[in-house]
């Protein structure tokens, strides 16, 4: 009975000792969110996936938050009601020697995203381009589209250093092999455009997520308009 009694206390102080290793080891991502003009905290909603596949995901409220990385990638929105949102990316790659990654993220009002892109042209920054629009279906740029994308040709030519990646997002209806495909070859119709305004190719990298990294997973005609969308993410400047 006696050995028994031993051997019970002594698994459970494993156990527990696993925990706590796993509790010492786990990197935070944390900030505060206020507005960029002033300084002031705001209320918002942040959600958060994790990268590439979104198979852990969450939202919480506040001024502030508190997002543990179990060891992979996040993207993180924040959204406040009359302000533009704003998306960043998480990389526990970045976090300091007490294993907090700190980012504190300001909030502006809203403009279309390329009509302030000279203020946030941080790497790891997303930009929507929210003028970029195609036919339904169809990789085919609308002609409504160019003046957005002008801006971006601007954006690049004004910071020499700076190379972007173009990330395709569809709904989440429909094939999702159709989706994915759809979805590559609306940035590559993006970047095609851009190289023939003389952006070197190498300054322009593409990824198709298809229907898998969605803003909403409401099954609305608003939630479906949000999901469609081609973001521009600032690797480098």
């Amino acid at each position: 009975m006696k050995r028994k009694l031993l051997l019970f206390w002594f698994i459970t102080a494993l156990v527990s000792y696993g925990y706590s290793q796993n509790a010492d080891t786990l990197i935070y991502a944390t900030g505060k969110i206020t507005s960029a003009e002033t300084k002031e905290a705001i209320e918002a909603r942040i959600s958060y996936q994790s990268l590439p596949y979104g198979s852990v995901v969450g939202m919480l409220s506040g001024s502030s938050y508190r997002i543990p990385l179990f060891n992979e990638r996040y993207s993180i929105t924040v959204e406040a009601a009359g302000y533009a949102p704003s998306k960043y990316m998480l990389d526990p790659a970045e976090a300091g020697e007490d294993r907090i990654l700190l980012r504190d993220i300001e909030l502006g009002l809203p403009s279309s995203a390329l009509d302030v892109a000279h203020e946030t042209h941080t790497e790891g920054k997303v930009l929507v381009l929210k003028e970029l629009i195609f036919e339904q279906g169809r990789a085919k740029i609308g002609a409504n589209s160019y003046a957005e994308l002008d801006k971006v040709v601007t954006m690049i030519n004004q910071n020499p250093n700076m190379v972007i990646q173009l990330e395709g997002h569809t709904d989440t209806r429909g094939n999702p092999k159709a989706n994915l495909k759809l979805s590559q070859s609306r940035v590559d119709a993006v970047k095609d455009y851009l190289v023939s305004k003389k952006i070197p190719k190498s300054k322009v990298k593409t990824k198709a997520f298809g229907g898998t990294a969605p803003i909403s997973k409401e099954d609305t005609e608003e939630a479906h308009r949000l999901n469609r969308r081609v973001e521009l993410r600032i690797l480098k400047n």
